[in-house]
């Protein structure tokens, strides 16, 4: 694994913001951690950054362990924090010459390409006369123009319209495709949905699940109502398929991969309607935190 945390636990006195959290990132690969505020997300993040020293277990970055040889870290990783703060006095331009100088792989043309034709941002504007949308478009301009394999974005699309949202998902694509692992953390699951390899859910500051998105893709959610009585399921479907029957003949049915053996089964029950959808990320998270899922 790339990226890496063993029983990683981070206390503040009484309060625990990370317990025991192990888990591990393929180089190449795109991550999307899921949880509400408190879920531990931002913690994990300057974990593995090594702003945070852990109270116990080991996050390593490329085998390196984040807090005691941070250095060596941070020259892998760009990162975007979820409360990035620039230089006020300083117009976009001067930002822009001064985050691509302070590293040795930062790119002064890539970040000018996506700070003013890609995100319409004006070179002579003073980050003080910047709306908080166009400043995190500058915070992500220079974080994604410092060629680093890893990339760390807490909570890139936050003060985004939609269409600038699906503009970093097209970012977050375009580093996948050159190699680059990604790390991010959002209360979007739409975008989370679209770009990520796997999302990680978490609850406080414990890992509740991890989902494959192309396995994700796969499952469906059948609902259905009956009007006679319900026949017991085929042999070949037992144990595959989760089956709710409610006292009103409201069906529901979860099927983890194809739908063709039970479709046919289907047929030849007594339904008044049937509706089949995939099951779709925001219905596996809000069997972990319901209520708080955040679809644009």
């Amino acid at each position: 694994m790339y990226v890496e945390t063993h029983s990683l636990t981070k206390s503040y006195g009484n309060f625990t913001a990370l317990d025991r959290f192990s888990f591990g990132v393929a180089r190449g690969e795109v991550v999307g951690l899921l949880g509400p505020n408190g879920a531990g997300k931002t913690t994990l993040l300057r974990t593995l950054m090594g702003f945070l020293k852990p109270t116990s277990g080991r996050a390593l970055i490329d085998g390196l362990d984040c807090y005691r040889q941070s250095f060596e870290v941070h020259r892998r990783v760009s990162y975007l924090p979820g409360d990035a703060r620039l230089f006020r006095t300083m117009r976009a331009r001067e930002v822009i010459d001064f985050f691509t100088t302070v590293r040795r792989d930062g790119s002064l043309a890539r970040a000018e390409k996506l700070a003013y034709d890609r995100f319409g941002l004006d070179p002579l504007r003073p980050v003080t006369a910047m709306s908080t949308g166009m400043r995190q478009k500058l915070a992500l301009a220079v974080t994604l123009a410092v060629d680093t394999p890893l990339v760390i974005l807490d909570e890139p699309t936050s003060n985004l319209d939609p269409t600038m949202r699906a503009d970093v998902a097209a970012l977050v694509a375009e580093a996948k495709s050159a190699g680059r692992t990604v790390i991010f953390s959002s209360h979007v699951i739409s975008e989370a949905e679209q770009v990520c390899d796997r999302a990680i859910i978490l609850r406080g500051g414990t890992l509740v699940h991890t989902q494959t998105l192309s396995e994700l893709k796969r499952k469906h959610r059948i609902r259905a109502q009956l009007t006679g009585p319900l026949p017991p399921l085929p042999e070949g479907l037992g144990g595959q398929v989760s089956l709710t029957h409610g006292v009103a003949g409201d069906l529901l049915i979860e099927t983890p991969g194809e739908l063709s053996g039970m479709l046919g089964w289907l047929a030849t029950l007594p339904l008044a309607e049937v509706r089949i959808e995939p099951v779709g990320l925001g219905a596996l998270y809000e069997q972990f935190h319901p209520f708080e899922v955040a679809q644009d």
